[in-house]
């Protein structure tokens, strides 16, 4: 059997975002092919530099080869992408789409045991514009107000699914917190804890106090149940003691919106006092001025390029720091924080390029392979590496431009090809 032949249309005419579905069971009902090759691309790995006139081979959804030639069987549908580029589909490590009214529960400066999965409205039509720039995956987070606030939700962008097939599969739990002028300004208007800096800090402390006390309990009901003792009465079970208890025991990851440099210090001392890791600063504008030291303790950084100067703490913010950074050793990856920012992530990473001279493939690593670690998905998307997952974009010229524009190949836990019509995004 021939290889059937797809050629991509002119950018000027690509009207739509292609959803394929590349499951096993599609492959047997000849809905969709269980192998597709795109071919004579441009490849940017994330992970293994870019590949001059390269192949991607994705086979039953996931990625089979990558290479100047892959291994694909005789009848697999081919993409001739001549001259186009292919890189891993972009990821958003924080983003509140979808979430409506619903991001802050500001009621309390502790509220870990809210879930964003409760506000996700799979419908939302930032999804879909957000899928109209490429972004294949996003984790949905807590606002900022409160220093210790919900834990997150990590989806894969199949706008038009129901909410629990959008959900990443076996994706590990994140929690917000938040430190600086957020917390201290919502809850000291109201004249409450926190309305300082000092207020937040000892929050926070608090709440790591009293979960210590309440796992210790926990444990010491647990080790009598091991023992055999059938007299053994559990502690009174409480929600948000129990997800502080499951941060002090390293079952969350930690993503804290901070900005200055002062604070990520005195956030990396809490951790290490109470035993945790942090994960990811965001935001992180003064990331420049102590890199060095946060690259030590392996936390990454999600930021923005150029927005600064908006509040008091972002005063020192500058356009360099993803890169000044990322020379010290920082993890860095690049984020929208907004529906409108997120369909244009691919423009923010070229914008690498001009502010501090990163290459282009630290750069795209900005948008894909570092955000999926930031999430801790990395070991299944972000990179185009075999047996990942075959999230893919295939873009109509050099995705760091601003004048790029995308056709999206995803796959979907169903069988069907979905065609999904838009107007081209200005």
């Amino acid at each position: 059997m021939s290889p059937s032949i797809l050629r991509l249309a002119p950018a000027s005419a690509i009207a739509g975002v292609f959803l394929f579905s590349m499951d096993m069971a599609a492959a047997q009902n000849s809905t969709v092919p269980a192998d597709l090759v795109i071919k004579n691309a441009t490849v940017m790995t994330a992970s293994h530099g870019t590949i001059q006139h390269g192949s991607v081979w994705l086979h039953n959804g996931k990625i089979a080869g990558v290479g100047a030639t892959v291994s694909a069987p005789a009848g697999a549908t081919v993409i001739d992408a001549t001259g186009k580029y292919v890189t891993p589909g972009i990821i958003d490590p924080h983003s509140h789409s979808a979430l409506g009214d619903d991001v802050n529960e500001a009621t309390s400066p502790v509220t870990p045991s809210m879930m964003m999965i409760d506000a996700f409205d799979n419908r939302d039509k930032a999804l879909y514009l957000a899928l109209a720039g490429g972004v294949t995956s996003e984790l949905l987070l807590h606002g900022s107000a409160n220093m210790i606030g919900g834990q997150a939700v990590v989806i894969k962008n199949k706008f038009g699914l129901s909410k629990e097939e959008m959900l990443f599969p076996n994706a590990p739990r994140s929690i917000k917190f938040a430190s600086g002028e957020n917390p201290k300004r919502v809850y000291g208007t109201r004249n409450q804890l926190p309305s300082t800096r000092m207020g937040n800090f000892e929050v926070m402390r608090q709440a790591f106090e009293d979960a210590k006390v309440y796992r210790r309990e926990w444990d010491a009901y647990n080790d009598k149940l091991a023992k055999g003792d059938k007299d053994a009465k559990p502690p009174h079970r409480d929600l948000k003691l129990d997800a502080l208890a499951d941060i002090l025991r390293g079952k969350l990851l930690v993503q804290i919106h901070c900005y200055r440099s002062d604070e990520f210090l005195t956030e990396e001392a809490i951790a290490q006092e109470y035993g945790f890791k942090i994960r990811a600063f965001h935001h992180a504008l003064e990331m420049y001025k102590v890199g060095g030291k946060i690259a030590a303790d392996g936390t990454a950084i999600a930021t923005f390029t150029d927005w600064y100067g908006g509040k008091y703490e972002m005063w020192d913010g500058i356009p360099w720091n993803a890169v000044m950074s990322m020379r010290e050793g920082v993890r860095v990856a690049l984020k929208s924080d907004s529906n409108d920012h997120i369909r244009r992530l691919n423009q923010e990473a070229g914008k690498m390029v001009h502010y501090g001279g990163a290459t282009e493939d630290e750069a795209i690593t900005m948008v894909t392979l570092n955000p999926a670690w930031i999430m801790g998905i990395d070991d299944k998307t972000g990179s185009l590496d075999l047996g990942k997952d075959g999230d893919v974009v295939i873009w109509n010229m050099d995705p760091l431009s601003t004048y790029a524009r995308r056709v999206v190949l995803r796959r979907l836990p169903r069988c069907i090809i979905q065609i999904v019509r838009r107007q081209k995004t200005q």
